[in-house]
């Protein structure tokens, strides 16, 4: 091939075009079920594995790729993780050096400061700028604030960081680019699950050991992540459940109902893909997660479920703010008191919104009265019923809690949360089962499999997964193909970005 032929050929590269790919598009932030996301992952591993005798090399690489990653989630935003990582490096460095007890809390509160002022400003700013507004009778005009992609995650896990340092349970690292490496890590920036520095840190720095089995095991999660997210939570939430919720009095509360069902495993069924994803992407580098769902739905009561349910953060919730409250040490009424107070804050770092202080406000009262209830019968969390009919009864008074719950959480306007619960309690019309079934019969038929699935016996998944993480590595590719295929197939509109994106 001649200069003129090489010349022609680079001047009919769509340059532009792969620009626009590659740079940030608000309306389309990248995730991992989407095409840019799966060849710039091809891309990723081929160049991750030559280096994986090159630690140091790795390592920013890695770090260099996340910062990509989170440009192309929050754009020019992707600053502020920097902040976050240099500040609270910085801090933890200086807190090891420090003997005086004082001066180690004045350091800690820096953090906070930051960490929280950052999260502050950008999620609550006009929140409470309103909530200010109605108390002095001022006007209050929203400033336009963007909320960048996974602010909540980022710094909640630097801040335990810090936390962990101050409470001298890990000690702090030596090189800022291990540390960047931790907090910006890819597979779980933007939404979770929140690992903690005492899991991940002592994994940083091992040789590079990726086993047949943590392959299987990898894939395993990817698939699953990817058809609870593209195939399953997509398509109801298009098809039915976003229809129901964008104006609930224009639907029976049957209507209203299923459409509650259907969020139900819609969100289940997205951030525990996102989880699945997160987790099998970290396993095929090298690096382990622990688990963040397990079945939370089969809880038999609200403790239950919050030890199930998104269990890096309710686990943060616990460890960095309920035992900071005094946890159950200061005499019942105390503990009771934290725990509506946990997680009241724990709804209100889902969102500025009294939907989300509701959510969190039901959840920290019926923990409470959970607690109660436990202490005057005696019983110990964890106690098998001895009835069959009476644990069946508690898994389903449990789920329906959760789903009063979710109506608040997934409406945007308070409102719009008491229609719903007033449609379904006086305007029912049990007569249109029958009509709704015909009609979105596709809708229901994969909440039915995605409910089965879920309350499927936990040995009947283990022997699945075992049998899946023993196939050959050119079935996993069919499969995956397939799974591409199949995704295609159902989608009904642009991808779908993330539920937890919006935290």
């Amino acid at each position: 091939m001649d200069q003129t032929s090489i010349f022609n050929l680079f001047h009919h590269i769509p340059w532009s075009a792969i620009v626009g790919q590659l740079s940030y598009d608000p309306q389309s932030p990248m995730i991992f079920s989407s095409g840019i996301f799966l060849w710039l992952a091809a891309a990723f591993l081929i160049v991750y594995a030559a280096l994986h005798r090159a630690d140091t090399l790795r390592l920013l690489f890695v770090t260099c790729f996340s910062y990509y990653f989170y440009y192309k989630s929050s754009g020019f935003y992707f600053f502020l993780l920097a902040v976050v990582t240099c500040s609270d490096f910085l801090i933890a460095q200086v807190m090891a050096r420090t003997t005086s007890r004082a001066r180690r809390k004045w350091l800690v509160a820096l953090s906070l400061c930051i960490d929280l002022g950052l999260l502050g400003y950008f999620k609550y700013t006009n929140f409470f700028g309103h909530i200010l507004s109605q108390l002095s009778g001022t006007p209050w005009h929203d400033l336009d604030i963007f909320l960048p992609v996974g602010i909540s995650f980022f710094t909640f896990q630097s801040l335990s960081y810090t936390i962990d340092v101050y409470r001298q349970k890990i000690k702090p690292l030596d090189r800022l680019l291990d540390y960047a490496f931790y907090v910006s890590f890819f597979p779980q920036l933007v939404a979770g699950p929140i690992v903690r520095a005492a899991d991940f840190i002592p994994q940083i720095r091992k040789p590079l050991l990726v086993t047949r089995h943590m392959v299987g095991t990898g894939m395993w999660f990817i698939v699953c992540g990817l058809f609870k997210k593209a195939v399953i939570s997509d398509y109801i939430s298009v098809n039915f459940v976003e229809r129901i919720f964008d104006n609930p009095s224009l639907y029976s509360g049957l209507e209203n109902l299923l459409g509650v069902y259907g969020y139900a495993l819609q969100i289940y069924c997205d951030f525990s893909g996102y989880s699945d994803m997160a987790i099998g992407i970290a396993l095929l580098l090298g690096f382990r997660f622990n688990i963040n769902f397990d079945s939370p739905y089969k809880s038999a009561s609200i403790t239950e479920f919050w030890r199930r349910w998104h269990i890096s953060l309710s686990s943060w919730l616990r460890d960095y703010l309920y035992i900071s409250l005094g946890g159950n040490r200061k005499g019942k009424v105390r503990q009771y008191l934290n725990l509506m107070i946990t997680m009241f804050l724990g709804g209100l770092w889902h969102g500025a919104s009294w939907n989300f202080v509701m959510w969190g406000t039901l959840h920290g009262v019926a923990l409470a009265l959970h607690k109660m209830w436990m202490a005057i019968t005696g019983q110990r969390q964890g106690t098998p019923h001895r009835r069959r009919w009476v644990q069946v009864l508690c898994v389903v008074g449990t789920f329906h809690f959760a789903c009063l719950c979710w109506i608040f959480f997934r409406n945007k306007e308070f409102a719009s949360s008491i229609t719903m619960i007033r449609q379904i309690f006086t305007n029912f019309h049990p007569e249109l089962l029958w009509q709704l079934l015909t009609g979105y019969w596709q809708v229901f038929a994969l909440m039915a499999l995605g409910y089965v699935l879920h309350f499927a016996p936990q040995s009947l998944e283990q022997r699945c997964k075992q049998a899946f993480t023993r196939l050959p590595m050119a079935a996993y590719v069919v499969i995956l193909v397939v799974m591409i295929v199949l995704i295609i197939q159902v989608k009904s509109s642009d991808i779908q970005p993330f539920i937890y994106f919006q935290f």
